[in-house]
């Protein structure tokens, strides 16, 4: 199932085209958009009063100014949780560069859109798919979108059940079925079982691949790496979305990357491969630039897609 290059790899915009505006706000999204993106990425996080909300985190610390608008509602572990707030609360927060602490003292990429810059705010699901729809109808051009449902466990032990959440919402827009331009996308391995098997979802779905280590879910990810653990994820995901460094191993004598065999072994499975994330500014070690590591995995690896936060280099490496 590797792509030919007459049909090049899908460009996902991560978080939209946050290599230049604060990810996740419209104003990136709309920068992905005219910047020739294939796919829009939404992370889903769900509010207090269950509106969905499109932001990376469960917290809103190290993206927002929430803590000047509202001291003291930070929960035992000092943090502050989306869950905790209604829409009317977060709508009242300035988005931010993302910061690497919780004081907010260095963002995570010193050379992007300036610290505590801007008047950006934080928008709901709702908000970007009416977007994407009038973008849709103006530019006579149909951008698809790729939202992860985030932290499903979490949010069950909050009461809410976010998968169903998120197919009411995407059934309202008219995503039903796998001719739709959607991937859903979701780390918890059971949760994403239960979406195609239990909720009846039609949609395409991305089973995405994290390292254990990070504690994203109860899911077994160095399971999901074998050639059975993938046969298991092609019984109700169309694709997966690993780490890049999951699919290459660094030669011994010169250091140059090898394939880990993980995308032959997706294909075979019947699965496609959209690794993340491409990032201008923070390559993979074994790259000198950009374009090579573009190059490398697509033409040499054949992945199917590839997240990245700058969309518009992307394409110009692929073309």
């Amino acid at each position: 199932m590797t792509r030919s290059r007459t049909t090049p790899p899908l460009v996902i915009a991560h978080r939209g085209a946050c290599g230049y505006l604060p990810e996740h706000t419209l104003e990136a999204k709309a920068l992905a958009v005219g910047l020739g993106a294939d796919y829009l990425e939404q992370d889903v996080v769900i509010s207090r009063d269950d509106e969905l909300i499109v932001s990376h985190d469960i917290h809103l610390d190290r993206v927002t100014n929430v803590a000047e608008v509202f001291p003291g509602r930070q929960r035992d572990d000092g943090r502050f949780y989306v869950r905790d707030f209604d829409l009317a609360e977060l709508r009242q927060l300035l988005v931010w560069e993302r910061f690497s602490d919780d004081e907010g003292r260095e963002t995570v990429f010193p050379d992007r859109f300036p610290a505590r810059s801007g008047r950006f705010r934080i928008a709901t699901l709702d908000d970007e798919l009416q977007m994407v729809a009038g973008l849709n109808r103006s530019r006579k051009r149909r951008i698809g979108i790729y939202p992860e449902l985030k932290a499903p466990a979490w949010h069950r032990t909050e009461g809410v059940d976010g998968a169903r959440l998120l197919l009411a919402a995407l059934s309202r827009y008219g995503y039903t079925s796998k001719a739709d331009p959607v991937f859903l996308q979701c780390f918890d391995a059971r949760e994403l079982r239960r979406i195609r098997e239990e909720l009846g979802c039609r949609l395409r779905t991305v089973q995405l691949i994290a390292d254990n280590s990070w504690g994203e879910s109860d899911t077994d990810y160095e399971q999901l790496l074998t050639a059975q653990g993938l046969e298991n994820v092609a019984e109700y995901a169309d694709a997966i979305g690993p780490w890049l460094r999951q699919l290459y191993v660094l030669a011994p004598i010169d250091g140059t990357p090898v394939s880990s065999g993980l995308v032959s072994l997706a294909h075979s499975a019947g699965l496609e491969v959209h690794p993340y994330t491409f990032r201008a500014d923070a390559l993979e070690p074994c790259f000198e630039d950009f374009d090579t590591m573009v190059h490398w995995f697509c033409d040499t690896l054949g992945i199917d897609g590839l997240f990245t936060d700058f969309p518009d280099l992307a394409i110009s490496a692929l073309t």
